[in-house]
């Protein structure tokens, strides 16, 4: 059975720094390539930042570039997400997505980010 957890959420000021972990198991965890999605209240799911099943690409929303991080341990079967500089609008839930072509993807429960002073 497949399962991804993610955990490093909470609350944190303006300007503060979050890491999110996605922790995956029951697949084999090299071979998918991994994503960070989030979703705010009454908006859609939106993409955040991806990389490949080895890690060497990697891509990010514009609204994040220069400020979040994707990062990936295979031999932990763990993906991360480095935010800095947080901002209020980054309030959301925000979830990993596992993907391996041609296969349906599968997704964690999600972890809720709140910027707030």
């Amino acid at each position: 059975q497949v399962q991804l957890v993610e955990s490093g959420g909470g609350l944190v000021q303006p300007g503060g720094s979050l890491r999110l972990s996605c922790a995956a198991s029951g697949l084999t965890f090299s071979s998918y390539a991994m994503s960070w999605y989030r979703q705010a209240a009454g908006k859609e799911r939106e993409l955040v930042a991806a990389i490949a099943s080895a890690g060497g690409s990697t891509n990010y929303a514009d609204s994040v570039k220069g400020r979040f991080t994707i990062s990936r341990d295979n031999a932990k079967k763990t993906v991360y997400l480095q935010m800095n500089s947080l901002k209020p609008e980054d309030t959301a839930v925000y979830y990993c997505k596992a993907r391996y072509t041609g296969w349906p993807a599968y997704w964690g429960q999600g972890t809720q980010v709140t910027v707030s002073s």
